[in-house]
C-alpha cells in the first residue's frame, strides 16, 4: 500500500513527535485533538524542536517551514481521518478511550486504511477487536523524545496481516527509524524489560537502601544507562510506569510485576514526575 497522508490522533507527548517525524519526512500530516488548546499546545513544541533543529544545523530554516505548512491541525475527528492511508493513535493510555477511538476510527476511515497504535503496553489483538478490522491493526510503538530516538516496535496482533505488516516496517525504515519486529504479549519487549527495573528501583527507595540520586548514579556510572531509572520514571510519568506495570501483571500473572507500593502511593498523591513538577526529584 502507497501511504500519503498520514492522520496522528492526539497532540500530546508522543503525538506531536510522531507528526513532526512524518512531516520532516514529507508526508502531509493531520493532527487531531479534541481540544484547539491541546493542538496549539502540540504545534508549539514541534516549532520548538524544530527550532533546535535548525541551530543544530540538521535542519535549514526552509526545512522547518515547510515541514510545519504539511501539519493540519484539527479538532474535526472524521476530517482528520477520512482521507488518511496511515492512522497513528497515540492517545492516553486507557481502554476505554482507545476502545472508542477505534471503534470511531472503524466508521471514519476507508477500509483500506492502517490503523496503528502507539501504545506502550496494551494487547494490539484487543484493538483490533474493538476496530472490526482486525487485519489492518499493527502496533507503531515509538519512543520518546521521537525526533530523536531511532527505535519503533512493529507489534503484530493475532490477525495482523501480512501486507499491513511489511507496509508498516517499510515506512518506518523510510522515515530513518529502526524497525524492530515483536509479537503481541504484554509489554511487548522493551516495557517487559524496562519496567520491572524501574520498578525494582523504586522499591530500593522504599525500603531505604540507597537515595534516588544514588540509585540513578549506580545504574548510570556501573551500568553506562544515559539516565538512571529513577529519573527516567519521573521522564516517562508515574502514572504511565503504573499503568504498564499493571497492564504486565495483569497480562502474565507473575508477582514479579507487582508494582512497588511507594509508586501507587505517589502516583495517588498526584506526584507524577516531570509532568506534575515533582516525583522522585523536583522540577
Amino acid at each position: 500500500m502507497d501511504i500519503q497522508h498520514i492522520s496522528v490522533i492526539g497532540a500530546g507527548t508522543m503525538g506531536n513527535g510522531i507528526a513532526h517525524v512524518f512531516a520532516q519526512n514529507g508526508y502531509t500530516v493531520s493532527l487531531v485533538d479534541v481540544t484547539e488548546a491541546a493542538l496549539q499546545k502540540g504545534m508549539e513544541t514541534i516549532r520548538q524542536n524544530l527550532g533546535r533543529q535548525v541551530k543544530k544545523g540538521a535542519f535549514s530554516e526552509s526545512d522547518a517551514e515547510a515541514t510545519l505548512g504539511r501539519i493540519v491541525p484539527t479538532t474535526v475527528f472524521v476530517q482528520g481521518v477520512e482521507s488518511a492511508d496511515l492512522i497513528v493513535e497515540a492517545v492516553a493510555e486507557r481502554e476505554d478511550i482507545k476502545a472508542h477511538v477505534y471503534q470511531s476510527l472503524a466508521e471514519a476511515t476507508k477500509p483500506e486504511a492502517i490503523l496503528a497504535s502507539n501504545t506502550s503496553s496494551i494487547s494490539i489483538t484487543w484493538l483490533g477487536a474493538q476496530s472490526k478490522r482486525a487485519d489492518k491493526v499493527i502496533g507503531m510503538h515509538f519512543f520518546n523524545p521521537v525526533p530523536v530516538m531511532k527505535l519503533v516496535e512493529i507489534v503484530r496482533g493475532y490477525q495482523t496481516s501480512d501486507e499491513t505488516y511489511q507496509t508498516v516496517f517499510a515506512l518506518s525504515d523510510k522515515i530513518g527509524k529502526t524497525p524492530v519486529t515483536v509479537q503481541d504479549y504484554p509489554g511487548f519487549v522493551s516495557n517487559r524489560i524496562l519496567m520491572p527495573m524501574i520498578n525494582e528501583a523504586i522499591y530500593c527507595v522504599m525500603e531505604g537502601v540507597a537515595t534516588p540520586q544514588d540509585i540513578d548514579t549506580v545504574m548510570k556510572l556501573g551500568m553506562a544507562h544515559p539516565m538512571g531509572p529513577l529519573a527516567l520514571a519521573d521522564f516517562i510519568g508515574l502514572d504511565v510506569c503504573l499503568s504498564i506495570m499493571e497492564v504486565l501483571h495483569n497480562g502474565i500473572g507473575d508477582d514479579k510485576y507487582r508494582a512497588c507500593p511507594l509508586l501507587r502511593n505517589m502516583v495517588t498523591a498526584g506526584l507524577l514526575g516531570k509532568k506534575s513538577g515533582k516525583g522522585f526529584y523536583a522540577y
